[in-house]
């Protein structure tokens, strides 16, 4: 699509440690939020986290993020933090007993690098987010909408309580963002948007094809993939708020379905129900991925 080659910021590179030079224009689609959402269509693939650890970077080294909330486990992010401030424990370890996709390489360098961040600053420290009181792991679960609102409510009282800028890097279900849902749809994104508007950025990771816990084939015609695929560009984000009287803003607002990989790859799972400049203010598209480095057992 030619409107998405003339607006895409190609990624140069998605190597975490590489230079950050091709995300100069990120901090410009931030602006002044106080949440940025990373919402990936599966948790399980290294490119997708690399870009996610790239992001990160640039926001705490560059725009003054200074918590990191990882989606998903309570308890084991009570230690994570501790680790992150003392250097306490042992971060394989601490990973080891958390839930499967926290388990892989890919996250254990996300905590690696924010412990070398707070070492070389002491004095200005990231934190891992985490409840005053985490849930027993031991309860049940509650239903969805429950989860959604407990999701919401954790990342509010951390803001509030320090203040801090925060980088959310979660499922891309609970990041998103939508107008006016049903009860049973308000998500996560959708309850931090009605809480601070546009210093809640949404941003979605998204791929065409690859392999995460199993291989993934290409996406459907309906799926939004397919049309981010034909600008001819391996990889790039785009800003979907921008050239707002495009023609292009008729693609953007019709409803469409988007990848959703959960630890099987299900054809029958997808996103939809709305649009990506419903969903999203800011997109990343891969063309490839390969599957996640578990730790070792």
């Amino acid at each position: 699509m030619n409107w998405i080659a003339a607006h895409a910021h190609p990624l140069r590179t998605l190597d975490p440690e590489a230079s950050l030079t091709d995300l100069l224009p990120l901090g410009e689609l931030v602006g002044d939020a106080t949440i940025v959402a990373l919402g990936t269509a599966s948790r399980l693939t290294t490119e997708l986290s690399a870009v996610a650890q790239r992001i990160l970077r640039v926001l705490v080294e560059w725009h003054g993020f200074r918590t990191l909330a990882l989606e998903g486990d309570e308890q084991a992010s009570v230690e994570l933090d501790r680790y992150v401030r003392t250097g306490d424990g042992d971060l394989t370890d601490l990973l080891s007993g958390a839930r499967s996709f926290w388990r892989t390489e890919e996250i254990r360098a996300a905590v690696r690098w924010v412990r070398e961040f707070n070492q070389a600053h002491p004095e200005d420290p990231v934190r891992i987010a985490h409840p005053e009181r985490p849930a027993d792991p031991a309860a049940p679960l509650g239903s969805m909408p429950e989860i959604e609102r407990g999701l919401a409510e954790n990342t509010l009282a951390w803001q509030r309580r320090t203040g801090d800028k925060i980088v959310y890097w979660g499922g891309i279900a609970h990041t998103l963002t939508r107008d006016s849902p049903p009860v049973e749809r308000v998500n996560m994104g959708t309850r931090l948007r009605a809480e601070y508007g546009c210093r809640y950025v949404s941003i979605g990771l998204t791929f065409h094809h690859g392999t995460g816990a199993q291989p993934v084939p290409p996406p459907p015609p309906d799926h939004a993939e397919a049309a981010l695929g034909a600008a001819g560009i391996d990889a790039y984000y785009l800003d979907l708020r921008a050239d707002p009287d495009s023609p292009a803003r008729a693609w953007l607002d019709a409803p469409t379905r988007a990848r959703l990989i959960g630890p099987r790859y299900d054809p029958e799972l997808y996103l939809d129900g709305g649009s990506l400049a419903e969903w999203f203010d800011v997109l990343v598209y891969l063309t490839a991925t390969t599957p996640f480095h578990p730790l070792p057992s």
